[in-house]
């Protein structure tokens, strides 16, 4: 029996998407938690209080994080509107990638708010080490890792 190339592509196609969704399911919940807690930050009524290189700090982190969720909210809003997709493997391959500079965007807000919150709780320098260890941490597992399983891949199966 043959199997049908078309069909494995639209099996494939359609796990990849089911994939994709999954992976935003758990990027979306952190990405809008981390919002919600920056959102009322302004407004509490020491914010006034801190020097003005942390306000600096909260809107780096503040626009980072909005970044990341909208980047991650994209796909969901830009398929409603091209409903029906005419081409799903490029809307795929699109998707993908917003979700990738999201995920850039929502690591530069974790290292900034690791940074905000420590150097607020326990000083400045103590800020500056927690930022950097969460950054080496968000480096090495979401980054650095990952490319270096798909790098050794590629050269197993060449």
């Amino acid at each position: 029996m043959m199997v049908d190339q078309s069909d494995s592509k639209s099996e494939h196609d359609e796990t990849d998407m089911t994939e994709m969704l999954n992976e935003l399911r758990i990027l979306l919940p952190g990405a809008q938690l981390l919002n919600g807690f920056l959102i009322t930050l302004p407004f509490n009524s020491g914010f006034q209080q801190i020097v003005q290189v942390e306000k600096w700090v909260f809107m780096a982190t503040f626009l980072c994080s909005l970044s990341s969720l909208i980047l991650f909210t994209t796909p969901a809003v830009q398929h409603r509107v091209l409903r029906p997709l005419d081409d799903r493997e490029k809307f795929k391959n699109g998707a993908s990638k917003q979700m990738l500079v999201g995920a850039m965007f929502l690591s530069l807000a974790l290292v900034l708010c690791a940074n905000l919150v420590t150097a607020e709780v326990v000083g400045h320098p103590l800020g500056g080490g927690v930022a950097a260890l969460v950054s080496s941490m968000i480096l090495a597992l979401w980054w650095v890792s990952p490319w270096w399983r798909r790098r050794t891949r590629k050269k197993v199966n060449a």
